[in-house]
């Protein structure tokens, strides 16, 4: 895995960025959904069990689904990332992040909703990579690469820290559907945005082993 993910990371062209503060806004949007996500249906989880009738053994996979996908497809998004080219990656990931939040919110049986959250786990693969090596490739090394990084990653602990507390104002107020569906309003015009703001870079060389 971190053989493909570095060899992503290192290529050395430098994408000229017109709005770079933007630019990183958005690569941190998707270092926080990818973390919120992670730990959002905590607090729901009761709910989703008390909907769907699914018994605490079940409800285990709700988050283990997420988690597996991820995980298990992180490889293969640094693949894709290098191959198809960084940004097409995050704008497919944030579109499919969107559309399994979508799904998962208007399920009726658990096997649904699991299935939703795999699929956010996927794009969250999709997505890691090819976010780290935009902000690898679109900033300088130094002072400018280093303040891009540690932005990135205070979105990451920020999301990690906020999704138990959002994820049980939501389910209080409005319902376990939700802490799906925020990720969608997210998501969505972020895919929209990076075909302006986020550089279109050139494939790899699909022969390279």
């Amino acid at each position: 895995m971190d053989t493909t993910v570095n060899t992503v990371i290192s290529q050395t062209r430098h994408a000229v960025l017109r709005h770079p503060r933007v630019a990183l806004a958005l690569l941190s949007l998707s270092q926080l959904l990818i973390a919120l996500d992670a730990t959002i249906v905590f607090v729901a989880l009761d709910a989703m069990g008390a909907h769907l009738r699914v018994d605490a053994q079940h409800l285990q996979w709700i988050i283990s689904g997420y988690s597996v996908a991820f995980g298990g497809r992180l490889l293969l998004g640094g693949r894709c990332a290098y191959l198809l080219g960084r940004r097409r990656m995050y704008v497919l990931g944030m579109a499919l992040f969107g559309l399994a939040s979508l799904i998962g919110g208007f399920a009726h049986h658990a096997w649904m909703l699991i299935a939703a959250r795999a699929g956010q786990g996927i794009a969250a693969a999709l997505l890691f990579p090819a976010t780290l090596s935009l902000i690898n490739n679109c900033y300088r090394e130094g002072a400018e690469r280093n303040r891009a990084l540690a932005i990135w990653s205070m979105a990451s602990a920020g999301g990690l820290a906020a999704g138990a507390l959002l994820g049980g104002v939501l389910t209080q107020w409005l319902g376990w559907n939700w802490v799906l569906w925020v990720m969608v309003p997210i998501a969505w015009p972020c895919a929209l945005l990076a075909t302006r703001f986020l550089p279109l870079d050139m494939r790899g060389d699909a022969k390279q082993r």
